[in-house]
């Protein structure tokens, strides 16, 4: 009980100590703001092939569909959590998280439609299975949705990474690269939260956030 209080006290009402946080909370603000310049970089890539526009169209489009995932995930995984303080505190984080998920969809959707393709739209309901049959998190607790939170995080990261580089336009790779350094302060942010819990690790575990890493970014249940 005394760790779940700790917990939701420096979640839910800022402090001295928690000082780290909020400079990494300064850096996710500065990676949205440098996304939002998204739509004028596309505006001025009309110079580039139909081929290209084809390309850089699919990328964004599959970056797309790990952000209407994630507002999903986080929307559906609010409705699971308790109403005790860890849970507010959770729910505190978690929207804080989406809430940059809904600018990162907004602002690729509109990059979309300028290179003349049509977004991709979100589904209904996504599943999940995979991550709760490997022990990365699960909808049974407040822990154990915020390491599958965690998880989710760390994948979009590590696909941002993967697909941004695939881009033609150079402008394009640099503006998408900001939205991938903002995936990794939401899992950094997480992973910050349990530090605060007692939990013994590292807030950032790994120099990089990739595949070869993702052992190291993830908890398991």
């Amino acid at each position: 009980m005394e760790r779940e209080n700790t917990f939701a006290k420096r979640f839910l009402r800022p402090s001295k100590t928690f000082s780290r946080r909020g400079i990494m909370v300064a850096g996710t603000v500065t990676g949205v703001a440098s996304a939002l310049g998204l739509t004028a970089i596309a505006d001025g890539a009309s110079a580039a092939s139909r081929e290209d526009k084809r390309n850089d169209a699919a990328i964004l489009n599959k970056a797309l569909f790990f952000e209407h995932q994630a507002i999903w995930a986080y929307g559906f995984a609010a409705t699971k959590l308790s109403d005790t303080d860890v849970g507010k505190a959770v729910l505190a984080l978690a929207l804080r998280n989406q809430a940059d998920h809904k600018t990162h969809r907004d602002t690729l959707a509109s990059v979309v439609k300028s290179l003349g393709a049509t977004p991709v739209t979100a589904k209904s309901s996504y599943d999940l299975s995979s991550y709760i049959k490997t022990g990365e998190g699960n909808i049974d607790s407040d822990v154990n949705i915020a390491k599958l939170a965690l998880a989710l995080e760390t994948d979009a990261a590590i696909a941002y990474t993967r697909e941004i580089a695939k881009l033609k336009t150079p402008a394009l790779i640099t503006a998408g690269a900001s939205i991938g350094s903002d995936e990794s302060a939401h899992a950094t942010a997480i992973r910050a939260a349990f530090k605060s819990l007692g939990v013994d690790i590292e807030i950032v575990p790994a120099s990089f956030v990739s595949a070869d890493t993702r052992k190291d970014w993830v908890l398991k249940v």
